[in-house]
């Protein structure tokens, strides 16, 4: 057997390469849209790619298996519920498909999204019993994948751990994350065994309602241009350019900038709704970094723009795609709508939607500033 993880720094995520040596089958398992990178190994070590599996619909990066399914012929392969446009085929819990002498046994997981599955490794020449399982965005190392990211269940998500959890303690776990929005408690490993996360993930030391009251708790912060994302892996957009693929120099500015920056400055607030409604300075435009790409027609490119969130982070990583997209009048707010409230200056509260309309009616947006990139 043939076994590779490649990991993408830029958005924490995991994706496989296994393969027979003896077949020369190959199956690649949550591509990152770069296919180049598998184009080389599969070329390099004489592979032909069999089978080409996402674990599920990602919403926070975009996937190369169409392309990769494109240059190599190989099947894509998704659980039967996936609800995507393009042709699949449908896997069932249980279903194996082969690999020269390996097996690849679909394990239904689901929680984080309905459709996601996790894929045990079985080598029957050396053990009947799998030695390695790829859990996608289930359990990851010292946590779970949130259930929230559209069409999840936290109690789904319970029975999915506790089904992996009584898989043997040799078992390696390989994750599709290792670190990013995709779970809180992440430790930053690339991978695991079933048995070190049964006795030390605090996940899964919970019971059902504790569990699902942990997983529920908060505002979740929705991933950097989730919706243009989503919708791209479903196939009913194609905006690969969604994705953050770079870390462009930013300008950043501090409370003092903010609350003295020019009047046809633009303020965005790309935290969620709830978040913006419960306080945010005032005259900011609530846009959420998960709508940024699909609602950028929307920001002005002859004015400058400052983004803000609660302390830095989702602001930075949003400026930088604005950047990225070529609207160059860019700043991020350093240290957030968090500072600004502990230097004691205003805030204001409300719903989005009238913030909207209000915003709406001060004409911020110029039919002239608008952009040609729509889902």
């Amino acid at each position: 057997m043939y076994f590779k993880q490649i990991l993408d720094e830029r958005c924490g995520c995991a994706s496989y390469l296994i393969a027979s040596r003896g077949s020369h089958e190959a199956a690649i398992v949550d591509p990152a849209v770069e296919t180049q990178q598998y184009d080389a190994l599969l070329a390099e070590r004489n592979f032909r790619l069999r089978y080409v599996i996402d674990t599920h619909v990602h919403a926070d990066h975009v996937s190369g298996a169409r392309d990769l399914r494109a240059k190599h012929g190989a099947e894509l392969c998704l659980h039967e519920s996936a609800q995507v446009t393009y042709p699949i085929r449908p896997l069932k819990d249980g279903e194996e498909l082969p690999l020269g002498q390996l097996r690849l046994r679909v394990l239904r997981t689901p929680g984080h999204r309905l459709e996601l599955i996790s894929i045990l490794i079985i080598n029957p020449p050396r053990s009947p019993e799998p030695s390695m399982v790829l859990t996608g965005d289930s359990l990851l190392v010292g946590d779970v994948g949130r259930p929230d990211f559209g069409g999840g269940d936290a109690a789904a998500q319970y029975e999915s751990l506790s089904r992996l959890l009584r898989l043997p303690d040799w078992v390696a776990v390989f994750p599709g994350h290792f670190e990013g929005p995709c779970g809180k408690g992440m430790c930053g490993r690339p991978s695991t065994t079933i048995g070190f996360e049964r006795l030390y993930n605090p996940l899964a030391r919970l019971d059902r309602a504790a569990f699902i009251a942990t997983l529920t708790d908060g505002v979740p912060a929705r991933p950097l241009n989730m919706t243009a994302i989503e919708a791209t892996n479903r196939g009913l957009a194609e905006m690969p350019w969604a994705m953050l693929t770079s870390t462009p120099p930013v300008r950043e500015i501090d409370i003092g900038a903010l609350e003295a920056r020019p009047p046809d400055a633009v303020v965005l607030d790309v935290r969620e709704p709830e978040e913006y409604a419960h306080g945010h300075v005032p005259g900011a435009v609530s846009l959420p970094q998960a709508d940024l790409a699909s609602r950028l027609d929307e920001v002005p490119r002859d004015r400058p723009i400052l983004t803000v969130c609660e302390r830095g982070i989702r602001s930075l990583r949003a400026a930088q795609f604005l950047t990225q997209v070529g609207i160059t009048q860019v700043a991020s707010v350093n240290g957030g709508t968090a500072a600004w409230r502990g230097a004691g200056k205003p805030v204001s509260f409300g719903d989005t939607a009238l913030e909207k309309s209000r915003v709406a009616e001060s004409e911020w947006t110029h039919a002239g500033a608008r952009s040609s990139y729509r889902i």
